[in-house]
């Protein structure tokens, strides 16, 4: 198979990189080259942000192109524009933002979609760049040629936001950490890796439309992703479980400063860890355990010197040390 991946040197792009030349693909990346290529793929150079920044792609064909842009939706137009005639599929890595808020609890691909997004709009919000994104994809290609990868939380290895990094560098720490309950709160989110793998096997089967990609939900717990943490680091942290009325009495921001986790019984919970996956889980999807996915990223982490690279267009996640010791009281 030739694969080509707009980018291919960060998180899931890289993650795309690396199963596709380990299955022995014919991989091309096009990026930037700010971070170190993947062996093994060829690497293109281009900013396609930029007037003729898509100038490297000018010859070639490819059986798929994996896209995972974040930002204005005239980005994936050009690109897609410029390879309908010369690749047989467009993967759009989106994102589960692009439903209308809220969405219900087990909500389908059929779920109501954010309004006001555009294929060729500049960038404005992130539902909506993403859905403009989708919307750029399948203009060029096709409801029959384009794949809509819906996904979550995406944690793992490279991870460029900061979630897990941000619990296994606390945990490391020891001491109490402030644990943000119920321990048994579902959690639901996708390793890079399994996404990476999905997307591979959905260009072999030709899939296309939209599809949620995250664990079921419940493949895992709050508490048995800090216990994982706990058994990784080695650390002698004591996880102190606080209740959600607590955290958010104390002005705890969910989601950010307490990465991974939102209050159970609430919209914002609903939409981001009760998904329907079935048509996922159907075309392939497998998802390993969540002390893989702990223990690998925090190897990653440690390889790198124990701090990772956030994205600068996404906002700092983590808690203050002085909030979290108030909290516990000490």
């Amino acid at each position: 198979m030739r694969l080509l991946v707009l980018g291919g040197t960060e998180f899931a792009g890289r993650a795309v990189v690396e199963a596709a030349t380990g299955r022995g693909w014919d991989v091309t990346a096009l990026n930037r080259g700010r971070h170190a290529p993947v062996p093994g793929a060829r690497s293109l150079r281009g900013d396609r942000t930029a007037p003729e920044g898509l100038a490297a792609l000018a010859d070639g064909a490819w059986d798929a192109v994996v896209d995972t842009w974040s930002a204005a939706p005239r980005a994936v137009r050009d690109a897609a524009r410029l390879l309908r005639g010369r690749a047989g599929r467009y993967v759009y890595v989106s994102s589960c933002s692009v439903y209308a808020w809220a969405p219900p609890t087990g909500y389908t691909e059929l779920a109501p979609l954010v309004q006001g997004a555009a294929a060729d709009a500049d960038r404005t919000e992130y539902p909506r760049d993403k859905r403009g994104g989708e919307m750029a994809a399948v203009g060029s290609f096709g409801p029959d040629r384009s794949l809509l990868v819906r996904s979550g939380l995406i944690l793992g290895p490279y991870e460029n936001i900061g979630r897990l990094p941000w619990w296994l560098s606390r945990i490391a720490r020891g001491g109490p950490v402030l644990a943000p309950g119920p321990r048994e709160l579902p959690l639901q989110y996708v390793d890079v890796r399994d996404l990476a793998e999905w997307i591979l096997g959905a260009v072999e089967r030709e899939l296309s439309g939209p599809y949620n990609l995250m664990s079921p939900q419940g493949h895992a717990t709050m508490g048995e992703l800090l216990d994982a943490c706990v058994r990784a680091t080695g650390s002698d942290a004591e996880l102190r479980w606080t209740g959600p009325d607590v955290v958010l009495g104390a002005g705890i921001e969910p989601w950010t400063q307490l990465p991974v986790w939102v209050p159970p019984g609430t919209d914002m919970h609903d939409a981001l860890h009760a998904a329907d996956v079935s048509r996922a889980v159907a075309t392939g999807l497998c998802c390993r355990p969540v002390t893989e996915t702990v223990a690998d990223t925090w190897q990653w982490l440690r390889s790198i010197g124990g701090t990772a690279t956030r994205r600068p267009d996404r906002p700092a996640v983590g808690l203050d040390p002085a909030v979290e010791a108030k909290v516990l009281g000490l």
